[in-house]
């Protein structure tokens, strides 16, 4: 079955930098766009970024700003989420979702907490 496993969150200064990883297995990796969303705490779900199956195109919810990077390694079966520039409203659980909308199978997530 589908399964993906988040890492790479932790708790960080404002200004700080992470690097999100999703390990995923149970489909064919390359044939799927995959996505990141993310869940503030006692808000909804809320979409990311979106990367499509070569890694070719790419998309960015207008907060962004810039300030992450989508990315894929096809041969690792693995898709990243390079964060810059964080700020505290940046603070979430974060999922790795394979597709494009939050209708998709997600991970268990990872948190990301942005504090000084």
């Amino acid at each position: 079955q589908v399964q993906l496993v988040e890492s790479g969150g932790d708790l960080v200064q404002p200004g700080g930098s992470l690097r999100l990883s999703c390990a995923a297995s149970g489909f064919t990796f390359s044939g799927a766009g995959l996505s990141w969303f993310r869940q503030a705490p006692g808000k909804g779900l809320e979409w990311v970024s979106t990367i499509n199956r070569d890694g070719s195109t790419v998309s960015y919810n207008n907060f962004v700003k810039g300030r992450f990077t989508i990315s894929r390694d096809n041969a690792k079966n693995t898709l990243y989420l390079r964060m810059r520039s964080l700020q505290p409203e940046d603070t979430a659980v974060y999922y790795c979702v394979k597709g494009t909308t939050a209708a998709g199978q997600r991970g268990q997530g990872t948190q990301v907490t942005v504090s000084s």
